[in-house]
């Protein structure tokens, strides 16, 4: 048997010390970009936006008043913002949740979302995406567009009194061509469903499906 020295064989038993963590970014008042292709750890600002540049990875992606901008191929941990829009280019990976509370959100084809996407006051579109967990919002359209999957269901919340007063319309729900959504559609106020005939769903809760065939769905 090969022997080792003492110095050299506790010198292989150390565990990966912090000289190789990931750089964590903090800011107040002051937006952050990360480079194509670096490598950091979490992002974190107030008053401020983000924008991760292509094929860069980093953990989480938080800031308070400001929107994010995560360009093509990407790699995060969970993106949010409280009032904010957030937009994921083509083939972003997001290892957690995806959310907003004032805020729109976008992913773009061959998005990986391992967590949720949720929004309070905000519209959420998916085109080819695949959502592991699922779609959560209370006064915002939804649109699984063309091959998306949504593993978790969908689900729109009631609304509390004042959101009522400033939005009576009720939401838009899409589920494009050939765009599947695992688990319960549940809707706890009124919204206008389109389920294109080549999509497939789970069980729906308090709305009626609207089946089309077009490329878009019918506007109201």
């Amino acid at each position: 048997m090969r022997q080792f020295s003492l110095p050299l064989l506790f010198a292989l038993l150390l565990p990966v010390g912090p000289a190789w963590a990931l750089e964590d970014v903090s800011k107040v008042n002051g937006s952050i970009k990360v480079e194509a292709g670096q490598a950091f750890g979490d992002l974190e600002t107030v008053n401020g936006s983000i924008r991760v540049g292509a094929g860069a990875t980093t953990h989480s992606v938080e800031t308070v008043n400001g929107g994010i901008d995560i360009e093509e191929g990407a790699r995060t941990g969970g993106v949010s913002t409280v009032n904010g829009k957030i937009s994921l280019g083509p083939r972003v990976t997001a290892g957690g949740t995806v959310e907003t509370v004032n805020g729109s959100i976008f992913v773009d084809r061959g998005g990986q979302i391992e967590g949720g996407v949720e929004t309070v006051n905000g519209g959420i579109g998916l085109v080819e995406t695949r959502v592991r967990n699922s779609i959560k919002t209370v006064n915002g359209d939804i649109t699984v567009g063309i091959g998306s999957q949504v593993e978790g269901g969908i689900h729109i919340e009631k609304p509390n009194f004042s959101i009522s007063l400033n939005a009576p319309r009720k939401p838009r729900v899409i589920i494009g061509p050939k765009a599947s959504v695992a688990g319960e559609l549940k809707f706890e106020r009124e919204v206008v469903l389109y389920v294109h005939r080549t999509a497939t769903i789970g069980p729906v809760n308090g709305a009626e499906p609207i089946p089309y065939d077009t490329d878009t769905a019918p506007q109201d």
